[in-house]
């Protein structure tokens, strides 16, 4: 439950930002005193070395000269050196070595790349590069492409596969587009592509630094992304640049009023009939996200343009929405291999293929999706004629299988920085363990999380498994008798209060987001007190949300109060538990005839609360298997969401 709360929290952080621009740092207030306990100078370590204050980080680490986890003080003492480009390249070979094989090498690599990188020592970062093991770091992965293409390899569609998603763009992807423009391996139609993509994205400084490839353009773009009001009144003019700024002033445009861009755009001569329908598109994707009734007409006007990953998805959705299946597979047919082999599209594709006729084909890619325990799998074992079950449980790891877990390192520097809340570092440590293992290995490490009270750990390893599956290990019911005492009253079913907590707080008891919300499920202050006076809890303080039965009592009333205020539906429930009550009920209310709830969900325009609402609605069927002992449907779950007027509500 995080978007509805993030304006309030935005707002104060911007505001608190600017009050406090010329403070010192957080860590800097808090220095620890000269006899303060080794865990609490190694926080701030951890502090000084996220700000990238080499000095103090260097000062603080000769403090801790026999921590218990020495990689992490060296780590984070060389780090920010790194990052500004004055450590020496022996100290850090020598870490690299001393270190060699943990998650903390592997980190330290992937910032060396970022700078060797930035400073343009290919020679170095050939070498390093291979050595990389998690290698999921975009700008690395940009350097290493821009590195190949120097020395005259051809990568551009290796390039174009990985340049899919701006925002997690930096000076790597940047220096790639650069390079590729400039030897010819992008031609000037990928290069606007990527500057579109970029501007639609959002990331202006990206789509500026593409556009000084371009003839004339960085200037001009500028100009059409701060005034596009300016370009549109001028018209497209002449020549492929005046052209494709034109059509990028249609989007800025269209972000605000999709439908005043389109006017404009039906009245603008000259333009190519595929720039006519890639401006079409710079249309359709925001009127997307407004949901918008025009834009399925915006969207039809597209044609075969080339599409943005994000803009083929939407295209999509709308047509779900509007039950137009021929554009639903037409578009999925046309999306990048990539993004068409997402299990959400193979599913929604062997609905398009069956609702064309083309039974056996759509019962091949159900077939295909059906074995996994997700959203899209459930929905698929069900269009297979079968309910939702949980399959035979493994044997249970034995003792003789936990206790190589127990001992494990890793494990260990875990469990110390989950003691120390520091949850980030412990998932990384957790995860670096599990990379190896087998479905056994995994049960048994599954099985030592539980022991050692860490649920989430528990989920996330047992989930991991391929073949061996222990539902009561993904699917856990602390709280069991705690829980009922809230719901029974309530008539609420534990299946879905269960199955949202396991996306909320993953049963960690003191969870807290980075919005502010707590506990078990996730509560506001906000909400909490509200909830406090409705059902009468007068004597209620902040500091007990995270106290279980308290958590358990607001959360669930809260929850309660959402469900009736949305007719009962759970669907829509859980994305209002997640982006507030209010959002779904403007949803619903743009549409123009009753979906099933998994088109609801699939179409819901925050990427947070679209997944979210899956994997709640996912998670609590297998719940209800496991408490039921019987086969479930999803899809009844979802239920149908007709169009209903929108109308205020006081819930916050």
């Amino acid at each position: 439950m995080q978007l509805k709360k993030c304006v309030v929290v935005i707002t104060c952080a911007v505001a608190t930002a600017a009050a406090l621009s010329f403070a010192m740092p957080a860590y800097a207030q808090k220095r620890p005193s000269a006899n303060a306990a080794p865990d609490d100078v190694f926080l701030a370590l951890r502090d000084a070395s996220r700000s990238d204050d080499s000095v103090t980080s260097v000062s603080l680490a000769a403090r801790l000269p026999d921590y218990v986890i020495p990689s992490y003080v060296d780590y984070y003492r060389l780090k920010p050196r790194v990052r500004d480009f004055t450590a020496p390249v022996s100290e850090i070979r020598d870490f690299l070595a001393r270190y060699d094989g943990s998650a903390i090498a592997d980190r330290l690599r992937n910032d060396w790349l970022l700078a060797l990188g930035k400073t343009g020592d290919w020679t170095t970062f050939d070498e390093q590069y291979p050595l990389f093991v998690l290698n999921d770091d975009v700008q690395v992965k940009c350097f290493a492409l821009n590195s190949r293409a120097l020395k005259g390899q051809n990568v551009a569609d290796e390039a174009r596969a990985l340049l899919t998603s701006p925002k997690d763009y930096g000076q790597g992807c940047s220096d790639l587009i650069g390079t590729l423009a400039q030897n010819h391996q992008f031609s000037e139609s990928d290069l606007w592509a990527q500057i579109r993509q970029a501007v639609e994205a959002g990331n202006t400084t990206v789509a500026r630094r593409a556009a000084i490839f371009t003839d004339n353009g960085d200037v001009s773009l500028q100009q059409v992304i701060d005034k596009p009001a300016l370009m549109l009144a001028r018209g497209p003019g002449a020549g492929r640049t005046s052209h494709e700024l034109y059509i990028i002033a249609i989007g800025r445009a269209a972000k605000g009023n999709p439908q005043q861009a389109a006017t404009f755009l039906s009245s603008a001569s000259g333009l190519t009939a595929q720039e006519q329908a890639i401006a079409w598109a710079q249309i359709a994707l925001p009127a997307s996200m407004k949901l918008m009734p025009e834009a399925i007409d915006y969207w039809r006007k597209t044609k075969d343009a080339p599409l943005s990953y994000e803009a083929y998805q939407w295209k999509a959705r709308i047509a779900l929405r509007a039950g137009d299946w021929k554009m639903v597979k037409s578009t999925i047919d046309a999306m990048p291999g990539s993004l068409r082999s997402d299990i959400t599209w193979t599913y929604w594709l062997a609905r398009a293929l069956r609702e064309d006729g083309q039974t056996e084909a759509s019962q091949r890619l159900f077939q295909s999706i059906a074995s996994n325990v997700s959203f899209y799998g459930q929905l698929a074992t069900e269009d297979l004629g079968q309910k939702i079950i949980i399959p035979p449980g493994p044997v249970p790891p034995t003792p003789a299988e936990i206790a190589p877990m127990a001992q494990n390192t890793g494990f260990k520097r875990a469990i110390k920085f989950y003691d120390l809340n520091m949850r980030y570092e412990g998932i990384r440590e957790w995860n670096w363990e599990l990379r190896k293992m087998n479905d056994r290995q995994l049960l048994a490490a599954a099985e030592f999380a539980r022991q050692s009270d860490v649920l989430d750990r528990m989920v996330n390893t047992s989930d991991r498994t391929k073949l061996e599956m222990d539902f009561t290990q993904r699917f856990p019911a602390p709280h069991l008798t705690e829980m009922s005492a809230n719901t029974r009253p309530l008539g609420l079913e534990n299946a879905w209060v269960y199955g949202l907590i396991r996306q909320e707080s993953r049963f960690i008891k003191n969870a807290k987001s980075y919005v502010g919300a707590s506990g078990l499920m996730q509560l506001m202050p906000s909400t909490a007190k509200y909830v406090a006076k409705k059902i009468g809890l007068t004597e209620f303080t902040q500091d007990q949300i995270n106290d279980i039965n308290t958590n358990l009592l607001l959360g669930t009333s809260y929850l309660n109060m959402v469900l009736n205020n949305l007719d009962g539906s759970q669907a829509l429930a859980t994305a209002a538990y997640n982006a507030g009550p209010g959002r779904p009920r403007t949803w619903r209310s743009t549409l123009n005839r009753p979906v099933e709830g998994a088109i609801f969900a699939e179409s819901i325009p925050f990427n947070e609360t679209r997944g979210y609402v899956k994997n709640v609605m996912s998670n609590a069927t297998y719940y209800a298997a496991l408490f039921e002992n019987k086969p479930q449907s999803l899809k009844q779950r979802l239920g149908t969401v007709a169009p209903r007027t929108n109308t205020p509500t006081d819930l916050p």
